[in-house]
């Protein structure tokens, strides 16, 4: 593992850092190319992800700070030390926000985000992993086991290398979405993207280090179904499943409108076969 990739200047370059980066630049192209195929302007592509970047570390540093109130260092200030499920409400409420300011139903948004979310998640756990950040698991004796003898958490022993466990589930969860963004409707694309994030978290979980906090559960475990249980009502709320699909509009215009009762049958085909 390698942590520092290489210095220049007196300047660092950490492998999380750049992993960080390379997350961000990916779900911007990701985002921008959903917004062209939905006839919107792929320039907030940007904004949004800036937003959901700011957001996700300001959210996920704070919980973590208040989740080790007791005994923080100046070692938790620092660049490490952060919780993904405080990055979850952070990134949600800063993105949505951005949404609102720019005229974007948060139902079109929604139904965007599961590909560019899972791919910079599954970019950003391979970066925990070159830098042996202490998010591995328990001791094992497979053959892929791994040992961080020069992380920033060290470990000589060979344990399980939970973030590429977590890297390859996202990017898993990322190609699903893919083949599904043209068949399910936005929302509901966005709660089973909820319902697999949350369940492979707690999958691994049990060959994660995190100590149990309530009912043989980790706090992460613990949020994993919460997440799933949300995923659920999103997806399958009355109504969720028939919920129309969106028109694409021409980029400036507005946006996506909805087929309504008062266009004549054929409009309402065509709009629909222009969107899919």
């Amino acid at each position: 593992m390698k942590p520092i990739l290489f210095e220049l200047g007196g300047l660092e370059l950490t492998s999380y850092g750049l992993s960080k980066a390379l997350a961000a630049i990916a779900a911007g192209l990701l985002l921008a190319r959903e917004l062209r195929r939905r006839r919107l302007d792929p320039a907030l592509a940007y904004s949004l992800t800036l937003a959901g970047l700011l957001g996700g570390f300001a959210g996920a540093k704070l919980y973590y700070l208040a989740e080790h109130a007791g005994s923080l260092s100046a070692h938790d200030l620092g660049g490490m030390g952060f919780t993904w499920f405080g990055g979850v409400i952070g990134g949600t409420a800063a993105v949505g926000w951005v949404a609102r300011r720019h005229g974007l139903p948060l139902g079109v948004v929604a139904g965007m985000a599961p590909i560019a979310l899972a791919v910079a998640y599954g970019i950003g756990r391979l970066g925990c992993l070159l830098a042996g950040d202490g998010t591995y698991g328990v001791a094992s004796d497979l053959p892929w086991a791994m040992s961080f003898p020069e992380g920033t958490v060290p470990t000589t022993e060979r344990v399980h290398p939970t973030p590429l466990y977590e890297a390859l589930a996202a990017f898993a969860v990322a190609g699903l979405m893919w083949r599904l963004r043209t068949r399910l409707r936005p929302l509901t694309l966005f709660g089973i993207f909820l319902v697999l994030m949350g369940v492979s978290r707690f999958l691994v979980e049990f060959i994660r280090l995190n100590d149990e906090v309530a009912l043989g559960l980790s706090q992460p475990q613990i949020w994993s179904l919460i997440l799933v249980a949300i995923g659920c009502a999103v997806a399958y709320r009355p109504g969720g499943l028939g919920e129309r699909p969106l028109i694409a509009q021409p980029v400036g215009s507005g946006p996506p409108l909805e087929p309504t009762a008062s266009m004549p049958a054929r409009g309402r085909e065509d709009a629909v076969s222009r969107h899919r």
